[in-house]
């Protein structure tokens, strides 16, 4: 393996007293604590172990405030070093794992490959078995980590049962405010497929403010009319979440302007509320009227109703699949419990990861961000997703031994669907 940038490899004492005071601070402040966890105590807990912190390494401080973070048990949670940080396959090489075999001989199979991204990239696809990376033998339950910025020989058993070897380069990302140090996905891919279905595989929502992403989906719903789609496949299986984006997939299921759901911030959790006396902002359209909306909202409380725009009627309208997997998440599931709840696209798959809540990253000192959920969401039914995922209208799973032969059955199952409706 190689690497580019490294972490370091000593903390001081002070250095980790002012980080976990820091993580305390913002917890406090900025966690939306729809669990109902005591939060005081949680904080008195962590700061308790500042002591023995002190005599650790550099990768048990880590994982130890990690281990305290999940304590909070909800989402979107995380620490890393702005400069180095080791993520699940998804947010490394762009690529999800499912478990399969017996106890005690499980094995990873590659189950969502991104388009364009590293794992897709060295050749890796869905159905083949991971075996080893750098020499190093992965086996459930342990799920790989890799970190951006590296070179990584990775052992497989290709899909037609022969051992093969492929190096996967990892880009090197470094932290900000908006976002942790991952490999985003390809956000929007899209083709034509028989019987005039357009299928759009969406990984990722892009952008900060989902204006990027928003472009990108409208030009790609655009080819597909152009060339006759009349249905709708929307593919976000193993879909990483992301940004306001989202809405803009929403907006396109329905012509006219609806609520989507809701978003919650600690302030409001705290001290209750009405969701019909929220304000009721439908995403906007253009960067100048995204600039207005900011501003209205720099001083006011940030929970809000999020509408559709209205965009008016489309073609494949009553016409649309969903397809979700267990490792769709965060915003990913919005758009799907829309469309189930609204009755606007058959949802298909697996259910959801219920991973639903608003997140950003602060630094806590030492080059050290906290990733923390600060906004709550709620469906327009008044449905929490988190914790509890989205549930599809027709469940169907991938057989591992049908996809390493390249059959997707969920896939097979949305054409079957999609071409009734």
């Amino acid at each position: 393996m190689t690497t580019n940038e490294e972490q370091p490899t000593a903390l001081s004492g002070k250095l980790i007293a002012r980080i976990v005071e820091a993580i305390n601070k913002r917890v406090r402040k900025d966690y939306v604590n729809v669990a109902g966890v005591d939060l005081k105590a949680w904080a008195l807990e962590l700061e308790a172990q500042v002591p023995s912190l002190a005599n650790k390494s550099v990768e048990a401080f880590e994982n130890a405030i990690r281990e305290h973070l999940q304590q909070l048990k909800t989402s979107h949670t995380g620490f890393f070093h702005g400069v180095q940080a080791r993520f699940l396959p998804q947010h490394s090489i762009n690529a999800t794992l499912k478990s399969v075999g017996s106890d005690g001989d499980g094995r990873w199979m590659f189950l969502d490959v991104f388009p364009e991204g590293p794992a897709d990239k060295a050749g890796i696809r869905p159905g083949e078995i991971l075996q080893a990376i750098d020499d190093t033998p992965s086996k459930p339950p342990d799920m790989p980590t890799l970190s951006t910025g590296n070179t990584y020989n990775v052992s497989l058993i290709g899909t037609n049962g022969q051992p093969r070897h492929v190096t996967v380069t990892v880009p090197f990302r470094k932290g900000t405010k908006q976002r942790p140090p991952i490999v985003e996905p390809k956000a929007v891919t899209h083709e034509l497929i028989p019987q005039k279905v357009g299928l759009l595989r969406i990984p990722y929502f892009s952008g900060a403010a989902g204006m990027r992403f928003g472009t990108e989906l409208s030009r790609a719903i655009r080819d597909l009319e152009a060339r006759g789609a009349e249905r709708l496949i929307v593919d976000l299986r193993g879909n990483i979440g992301g940004s306001l984006g989202f809405s803009m997939l929403a907006s396109y299921l329905c012509p006219d302007q609806r609520p989507i759901g809701y978003s919650l911030t600690p302030k409001t959790v705290r001290n209750g509320y009405m969701k019909e006396k929220l304000p009721r902002v439908p995403m906007p359209a253009t960067k100048a009227s995204l600039l207005l909306t900011l501003a209205e909202f720099a001083f006011r409380d940030k929970s809000v109703v999020l509408l559709t725009q209205g965009l008016g009627p489309q073609r494949f309208h009553g016409k649309i699949v969903i397809l979700v997997n267990e490792w769709t998440n965060s915003a990913g599931e919005m758009v799907a419990s829309f469309g189930k709840e609204n009755g606007l696209a058959t949802v298909i798959g697996t259910k959801t990861a219920g991973n639903v809540l608003g997140a950003a990253n602060f630094n806590v000192g030492g080059e050290y961000w906290l990733r923390l959920p600060i906004f709550g969401w709620m469906t327009w039914g008044d449905f929490c997703l988190e914790g509890k995922g989205v549930a599809p209208d027709l469940e169907v799973d991938n057989e591992p031994a049908l996809l390493a032969r390249d059959v997707d059955t969920q896939m097979d199952m949305a054409r079957r669907v999609v071409s009734q409706l």
